[in-house]
């Protein structure tokens, strides 16, 4: 009955990802030359590019198109992207005739698909044309009854089939089923065909509209029974289908013995309303066979439940055998007498039509599905993290849709989505809430291989601790170790300081030294105790940081803030640490590594405290592409590099850079410090004064980002779930071999929480990253 969405991938400890589908915001039409285009592909990630000659007109039909579906695709982990192909740059793919240019998908480096211009006539033929290039093995097209037949009788007993006709290719009703089979691929076969001779041999009418079935195969176990079919009676929109399929896969009868009032199913989550038949014990079986006959003929219009009205505590009037919940809240229920199916039928078929009615009346419908696929992106990263620890870990890495399996996540407490747990045998599970991405995920999983703090037991092993050699496998995911110092009597101290170690689980890796000889470190470095020392490996050096009367919150702040670099190279990830310091950026920009001389001016400032008020720190274009954004953003286009700017984000918005004709040295950026100290200078541009909000409330990317530096709690779960079926191999996320099937209860409501953006061009720019 159910397209299954439980998925294990074994690499060994438990990592679970517990997800429902979210959207991402606008982006603007990147343009790049065949060089920065080409730079930027990742391996397995998918990118749609328009190669134009360089004199080509800015505005046509095709541009407009391609500008608005940036976003819809971003939202499914493509990129997209205008390239201008340039004399002293030459491309294959640029070729001679400017009227003939034409549109190229990659995944990675690989060319998948060309695509002429003018069958990308609008948003929805773009979106649809390339969903239907990279869904080739999820979405099947056939042009004969016989290929349908063929198609259901393979998945009999295995899946069931989404089975849809569209006028043409291109469409919005294309672009809808597309959109579906991105999200539901994996689990159930979809069929596509623009045949109407097909659509006509399964008895359709009104032909001329769009259509979509699905063909229950799934339990269908005889080869000689046919498929049951359900149509679907809404227009072919994203959401429209998103809903018709969850309600095909939701329990076609459950069995209650509550108050009716009370009973909330995925039906009635998804908006439906409620049947219940009610049943006695001398005709439980029956009255079952009347049910599961009522609630086939309502698939897809109501949600049907058996009532054992034996077991009730509540009072049902004796005279009633069927109880009607609307799908409105606090609307109380209908308790009738009706004799015979076609009654029941009637009866729902005319209030579901009031209530269709009265919903498309409203103009702020708003649910947790309507951006389903930025979770299926991440959910690529999650899988690239199992290749990455094949072989290597004793990591088991699992996925559940929590759409499908609410039981299990309402079991685990899970309210947010996505979320990401470990579970370890004997340990409380470690929520994890950094970045979505596969590097950020792979050092979580890396660094929660040791226990924390680690318990030290001598001078020596200290010393290891401190110079990397006890861990030194791990150096590259944490550049910063953490060994706390304690005497045998400072208990309380010892505590707090062993609480901010598990907190910061994962993320920092910590330590705990308290013998008698503690006094021989605390002498060695200067520091009373209780104290901290902090070992920063890539500079070589170790700090200490006294710690009285300091509590595990703010231990957790204070080695957050002191691991932060002194000159950092600013990436996507770690920006938010950055900006939290709530001072002005002094930000160089490189295309590349950064000029040795220009970092010694830098830091030699910094020794010297002219840089207390700010922020000095770099970004690589070349590792963080979108800084080119940024500074077209700032400067119409692409200034000259290196390019030094100061941004004063908290305090006006206003860009200064660096005069593009002085030398970076330590006296001129000193001199001109002072300037813009005494209001010298003019800035190059002043931010917008607003608040750059989430696209949806329930998912403000930059607080995931800002969690990473917060304390992570951590909460007693139940036992991780375990397939005994799977193979050791990592599979691909488009197999289904879960051997466990469970069916939802009720649909989980999205906890929401709400913080602000940080500066208007850099996060839209953000935005491109597939990791956002």
């Amino acid at each position: 009955m159910m397209c299954s969405s439980f998925r294990v991938f074994r690499v060994g400890i438990s990592f679970v990802t517990m997800c429902i589908f979210y959207k991402s915001a606008a982006n603007s039409l990147p343009e790049l030359s065949p060089h920065e285009y080409f730079s930027t592909l990742q391996p397995g990630k998918a990118s749609l590019a328009y190669f134009c000659q360089a004199d080509s007109p800015s505005t046509s039909v095709f541009l407009e198109g391609l500008h608005e579906a940036v976003r819809p695709l971003q939202d499914y982990g493509i990129s997209v992207a205008k390239v201008n192909c340039i004399k002293e740059e030459t491309s294959r793919y640029c070729g001679k005739d400017k009227d003939l240019m034409k549109a190229y998908l990659f995944r990675g480096n690989i060319l998948l698909r060309e695509f002429p211009t003018d069958t990308l006539f609008d948003e929805n033929a773009i979106v649809a044309h390339v969903l239907f290039a990279l869904l080739f093995n999820e979405v099947k097209y056939i042009t004969t009854p016989e290929d349908l037949q063929s198609a259901e009788n393979a998945l009999k007993g295995k899946a069931n089939i989404v089975f849809s006709y569209v006028r043409a290719i291109g469409t919005p009703e294309h672009r809808a089923v597309m959109e579906a089979a991105f999200v539901y691929g994996t689990t159930c076969q979809f069929v596509l065909t623009t045949e109407i001779a097909l659509l006509e041999s399964i008895g359709s009418e009104e032909i001329e509209y769009a259509h979509l079935y699905f063909f229950h195969c799934k339990p269908v176990l005889d080869l000689t029974q046919e498929c049951r079919r359900i149509l679907m009676e809404q227009p072919l929109t994203t959401l429209n289908i998103d809903l018709f399929i969850k309600t095909m896969n939701a329990p076609l009868l459950t069995e209650v013995a509550e108050d009716p009032q009370h009973v909330s199913t995925v039906h009635f989550q998804l908006g439906l309303p409620l049947v219940f038949i009610v049943s006695q014990q001398a005709t439980y079986e029956a009255d079952k066979r009347t049910a599961e006959w009522v609630a086939w003929r309502l698939l897809g219009k109501a949600g049907v439940l058996l009532l054992l009205r034996d077991s009730l505590e509540a009072n049902i009037p004796q005279h009633a055998n069927v109880v009607f919940k609307r799908a409105e809240k606090g609307v109380p229920v209908e308790f009738l007498v009706l004799h015979d199916v076609d009654s029941i039928i009637s009866h729902v078929e005319n209030n579901v039509h009031i209530e269709e009615k009265q919903e498309d009346g409203e103009d702020d419908v708003e649910g947790p599905d309507i951006g389903q696929a930025v979770s299926m992106a991440f959910l690529q990263s999650y899988i690239d993290v199992a290749a990455k620890l094949k072989g290597t870990s004793t990591m088991l890495l699992t996925r559940i849709n929590c759409a499908d399996w609410t039981d299990v996540c309402t079991k685990q407490n899970v309210t947010e989505f996505p979320v990401v747990k470990m579970y370890k045998e004997g340990e409380n599970p470690v929520s994890y809430a950094g970045m979505l991405g596969t590097e950020d995920l792979l050092k979580f999983i890396q660094l929660n291989r040791i226990s924390y703090p680690v318990n030290i037991t001598s001078i020596q092993e200290a010393e290891q601790y401190l110079h990397g050699e006890l861990y030194k496998d791990l150096l590259s995911y944490s550049s910063v170790s953490v060994l706390g110092l304690f005497s045998p009597t400072m208990i309380t101290a010892k505590e707090d300081f062993i609480e901010a170690g598990r907190a910061l689980k994962g993320y920092v890796i910590t330590g705990v030294y308290s013998g008698e000889d503690v006094l021989i470190l605390s002498n060695k470095y200067a520091v009373t105790l209780p104290a901290l020392l902090l070992a920063r490996h890539k500079e070589g050096r170790i700090e200490s940081i006294p710690l009285a009367n300091t509590h595990a919150h703010d231990i957790v702040q204070l080695i957050t803030d002191a691991s932060l670099e002194t000159f950092p190279e600013i990436t996507v990830e770690n920006l938010p640490s950055y900006l939290r310091l709530q001072k002005p950026l002094l930000m160089l920009f490189s295309d590349g590594s950064i000029n040795p001389q220009h970092e010694k001016a830098v830091l030699t400032m910094v020794e010297q405290k002219h840089l207390d008020s700010l922020t000095p720190c770099w970004l690589n274009l070349k590792n963080t592409p979108v800084g080119r954004g940024i500074l077209k953003a700032y400067f119409d286009t692409l200034p000259p590099l290196p390019l030094l700017v100061v941004v004063n984000l908290h305090s006006g918005g206003r860009v200064f850079a660096f005069p593009s004709d002085q030398a970076i040295t330590e006296q001129n950026l000193l001199s001109w410090l002072k300037k813009l100290e005494a209001g010298l200078e003019n800035p190059i541009t002043v931010l917008p004064a607003q608040d750059w909000k989430p696209p949806l409330p329930a998912y403000d990317f930059l607080s995931m980002m800002d969690a990473a530096t917060l304390q992570h709690p951590t909460r007693k779960a139940p036992e991780c779930l375990k397939d005994p079926d799977v193979p050791e191999s990592v599979k691909e996320h488009h197999e289904d071999k879960s051997a466990v099937e469970r069916e939802p209860t009720e649909t989980l409501r999205i906890k929401r929480w709400n913080r602000s953006s940080w500066f208007k061009y850099a996060e839209e720019s953000l935005r491109r990253d597939k990791e956002l």
